[in-house]
């Protein structure tokens, strides 16, 4: 971004004064970079920022209230590949933290009050509600889960071992450490894809703003 808007403000507009001189013919992809050229050193380009800023805060408002963050948060969980990885952080996040809690005797409702509190994700929010109702009736904690899609059977059928065994904390313990490692496999997974990519990607956008200065020099002739 910062590359981009330092060629549309600084370097383009030499090429248009140099473009209106030859009075060559513009190619539309020249066209189109400096026509955005002469919006980003315009006012206009203060309408933008407005309008870029004005974006933010209605995110921020709106991701401040549940059902606003439900959402943002449902979605993150259903966005391909990066949605497999929130999914992962949200269940080692519930695992580990409600396994320190109740290892360190901390009561089992206020646990899961807890853990809601500061699981970060709304979706798991709402499932540590169901949770600390049932387990208030005096039922399991693992039949919620199960109508929860954000955790796979097995987290849910390693909870319910747990829970019968009355080693809840060691099951739940095995559950944040396997997929703890199993994030960080992913992201190293994630980060070697993804900076070739990015550096083929912007080597693109520099390389068609090159071309797209150049291609009016070929019209020269045709201009004289």
């Amino acid at each position: 971004i910062l590359i981009v808007g330092f060629i549309l403000i600084f370097i383009m507009p030499s090429f248009v004064d140099i473009f209106g001189q030859l009075g060559a013919e513009l190619p539309a992809l020249t066209l189109f970079l400096v026509n955005a050229s002469k919006v980003m050193t315009s006012w206009k380009a203060l309408l933008v920022v407005g309008a870029v800023v004005m974006l933010i805060i209605i995110f921020k408002i709106i991701n401040g209230t549940r059902e606003g963050k439900h959402f943002f948060d449902r979605f993150k969980l259903r966005m391909p590949v990066f949605g497999t990885l929130f999914q992962k952080v949200a269940i080692a996040r519930f695992a580990g933290t409600l396994s320190t809690l109740i290892t360190s005797g901390v009561p089992i409702l206020q646990a899961l009050d807890i853990v809601r509190d500061t699981s970060g994700n709304e979706v798991i929010a709402r499932a540590m509600d169901k949770v600390y109702q049932s387990v208030k009736d005096g039922e399991s904690i693992h039949e919620p889960l199960r109508h929860c899609p954000v955790f796979p059977p097995l987290v849910c059928h390693m909870v319910a071992v747990g829970e019968e065994t009355g080693a809840i904390d060691q099951m739940l313990t095995k559950v944040a450490e396997a997929y703890e490692q199993d994030v960080d496999n992913t992201v190293d997974a994630l980060t070697s894809i993804l900076e070739p990519v990015m550096i083929v990607f912007l080597g693109a956008i520099v390389g068609v703003i090159v071309v797209a200065l150049y291609l009016p020099l070929f019209n020269i002739p045709k201009a004289i």
